[in-house]
């Protein structure tokens, strides 16, 4: 998959015509993936790349820079997933850049001068430009005028539910792995590289891996039956903690990752952290004593969900 950080200048050739589906596909559920398979489908039928368009920050973040919802996908992980599904090209262009676009220059400028679309795929709630002004009629009647077609992805339930990142967000904020699983049509993850901490999970018999988290704020929180990709042919079982860690006096939120029967350095390494069950809320602890006596029963749980 191309990634484009800008407009490509390429794109305002006729040659280059693509099909364009267009949203933040933050977490890139099973919503997402419904107007990820018309676009595949479109850009195949009409011998043109399919190509996905986002921006960053994503316009909630961009308007809410200091209490953003948190991200389920980090734009490393998004491209990832997007690179798994046959997309051909991500243009992700600064959201900046296009706020104050009315819905006319929005379509004129980005879609069709921009990108040289010939057709766009969006799903039924779709709106753009500033204030969100343009939606699905003024997007067809502009596809009449300059020569692009439209298609509309009606929304996908799970369980009588309509799928969206914010049903996600909060069925993770519960600790409701089974709907945001249902949701995602995955377990939840999150990826990172592995960084130095203090040493203190060694020293009491649990050795973690850290990630930093990159996020101003977490999805999930709590410890955690896991899963850790990255590292060996097979996902390795594990427990997992996200949070504060306030019995040791820390304040930045952390992933930390105890990886069962595992012993090898794996600094600066990439990983993956699948969760698969939510044990309990994160505690702060008297003492270390009582912090490690809770560790045994967390690993046994762990365990016995893993297995299970």
């Amino acid at each position: 998959m191309q990634l484009y950080r800008y407009l490509p200048g390429a794109a305002r050739s006729a040659a280059n015509a693509r099909v364009v589906a267009i949203g933040a596909f933050d977490g890139v559920h099973l919503g997402h993936r419904a107007i990820l398979r018309e676009l595949v489908s479109r850009g195949k039928a009409r011998g043109l790349p399919a190509a996905v368009v986002s921006f960053e920050p994503m316009p909630r973040e961009f308007f809410a820079p200091a209490n953003p919802p948190a991200r389920l996908t980090r734009f490393r992980e998004k491209f990832e997933l997007l690179n798994s599904l046959a997309i051909d090209e991500l243009v992700c262009a600064r959201f900046g850049s296009v706020r104050d676009m009315t819905p006319e220059v929005f379509v004129s400028e980005f879609l069709v001068e921009g990108l040289a679309a010939r057709h766009v795929v969006v799903g039924d709630d779709f709106h753009y430009a500033a204030g969100r002004s343009g939606d699905l009629d003024t997007l067809k009647r502009a596809g009449a005028e300059l020569g692009f077609g439209v298609t509309v992805v009606p929304g996908v339930h799970w369980q009588g539910q309509r799928i969206s990142s914010t049903a996600v967000r909060l069925a993770l904020r519960a600790g409701d792995l089974e709907t945001a699983r249902g949701m995602l049509g995955r377990d939840y993850s999150m990826s990172g590289r592995v960084v130095r901490g203090l040493g203190l999970g060694r020293k009491l018999g649990y050795p973690t891996a850290n990630v930093s988290l990159s996020r101003l704020q977490t999805p999930v929180d709590g410890i955690f039956a896991a899963r850790v990709g990255g590292l060996a042919p097979r996902a390795l079982d594990g427990v997992a903690s996200v949070g504060t860690r306030p019995t040791v006096g820390g304040e930045k939120p952390l992933l930390e990752v105890h990886i069962f029967d595992f012993d090898q350095h794996i600094y600066g390494e990439y990983i993956t952290v699948q969760f698969i069950e939510r044990l309990r809320e994160e505690r702060k602890y008297s003492d270390l004593d009582s912090m490690v006596a809770q560790m045994h029963e967390d690993a046994y749980a762990a365990r016995a969900a893993l297995a299970a």
